[in-house]
């Protein structure tokens, strides 16, 4: 039995296993804009180097015109870098075999005004190459998860921002990417969607997505990112994880249950004891919650009194095939017997050799219905009208539709009237 190994770049120069590799490695990435005369007009990205690994939710900060928005188009292999080295998935990001894998919400979504929710998102599943079934299948989990199954079938140009953004979130998780790309997906969104994101953007990860998280937010991204890099001027002015950054080593805080006044002039009396007077109780202070978390709890109580809302719905749970749950027995056997048709992307029965294929049943069909209609008898056609007659024609017609010159020419003369005369 041989045992395997796994190997590690460095001074060995050995290969890094590919579940190893970042999903996203640049290194000295810079971005360079230029006029029409090839003059450097401003440089976006200025040898920025970082890594983003696998089921990572990695942060990307920095105010306006920091680079972020360029760095994340390099990823998507919408611009060129001027120089320095990106890889995606192991390979260029302008290779198209990594395309399938990412999801990309931008900034600004334009969707077409005159389709509804669920023909957005029929539109993207088709340009992914999804079967009906797999599309249909999606588009019910993500409408759901979003919040929007009631108002699947209304334009879009009728939903508001926060609405139209949903349906952007759906549309960047509708093939199910390994690497998802948000560019400030809590704009418009209210705090209740904007914690549905959050939550939803913690369970990817935990299911083993890799996220890149864009915002102006910095709250947004204080609560959900692993790791983060701040940008100003197209450099990286900071780099780490929240608590690495965010921690303050030069206090101490401790909370305790509420103490009386006296139990606090004891513990800063102790405090001065220990330090010889250098250090003191700077601030007492009650605890305050999140005002998010007053929010969400005054939108709770407003549901259980079943209040009405407008806008959208409180969204569903994560949707089964981001959750990766295995597919249930008739799923299977579904899937076993049926074949994709890549030309229409249309899911048929497979063919056995030998047999016959049989018409294609309409869709909706009953079959009991269409047996009983094959069996019954055919219905007898309705009657010619009746030709009117006149009794003074031969044969019963009227006299002003027959021509008897014409009749006379084409019969046999020894068939004519004066055949038996003749003989």
């Amino acid at each position: 039995m041989t045992q395997a190994t796994t190997t590690t770049s460095g001074a060995g120069g050995g290969a890094v296993a590919p579940e190893q590799r970042p999903v996203i490695a640049a290194q000295r990435l810079t971005k360079t804009f230029r006029d029409f005369w090839m003059r450097s007009r401003a440089k976006a990205v200025d040898g920025i180097t970082f890594d983003v690994h696998q089921r990572e939710i990695f942060g990307l900060l920095g105010p306006n015109g920091s680079g972020k928005s360029t760095t994340i188009k390099l990823i998507l292999g919408l611009l060129r870098p001027t120089s320095g080295r990106l890889v995606v998935f192991g390979k260029r990001p302008s290779d198209v075999a990594t395309k399938k894998r990412i999801g990309y919400l931008p900034e600004e979504s334009h969707l077409y005004p005159f389709l509804n929710a669920r023909e957005t998102l029929d539109y993207y599943a088709k340009l992914f190459e999804l079967d009906r079934r797999t599309r249909t299948k999606r588009i019910d989990e993500l409408l759901e998860m979003v919040g929007l199954a009631h108002a699947q079938f209304r334009p879009v140009r009728e939903y508001s921002k926060g609405m139209a953004r949903r349906i952007g979130i759906a549309q960047a998780l509708i093939n199910d990417p390994d690497l998802l790309i948000l560019d400030e997906p809590t704009t418009g969104l209210d705090p209740i969607g904007t914690r549905q994101v959050k939550d939803l953007i913690i369970e990817l990860g935990r299911r083993g997505k890799t996220v890149i998280l864009s915002s102006h937010l910095l709250s947004d991204v204080e609560d959900v990112v692993d790791r983060m890099v701040i940008l100003y001027g197209g450099k990286i002015r900071g780099e780490g994880t929240c608590d690495g950054l965010l921690e303050k080593h030069n206090r101490t805080t401790i909370e305790t249950d509420t103490l009386d006044e006296q139990t606090l002039a004891e513990i800063d009396a102790l405090i001065r004891k220990r330090t010889g007077g250098d250090k003191s109780v700077l601030k007492v202070s009650h605890p305050r919650q999140k005002l998010e978390e007053l929010f969400l709890g005054i939108v709770e109580q407003a549901r259980a009194e079943r209040l009405e809302t407008a806008g959208a719905q409180d969204g569903g749970a994560t949707a089964a095939f981001l959750r990766a749950e295995p597919e249930d027995g008739q799923a299977l056997i579904d899937r076993l017997v049926r074949t994709d048709d890549p030309g229409s992307g249309d899911v048929r029965p497979a063919r056995v050799e030998g047999v016959a294929d049989a018409p294609p049943k309409p869709e909706g069909a009953d079959d009991s219905l269409i047996q009983s209609l094959v069996e019954s008898d055919e219905p007898t056609p309705p009657a010619p009208p009746p030709v009117p007659r006149d009794a003074g024609a031969p044969g019963g017609l009227a006299s002003k539709d027959v021509d008897d010159d014409v009749i006379s020419s084409l019969l046999d003369p020894k068939d004519g009237p004066d055949a038996g005369a003749k003989t």
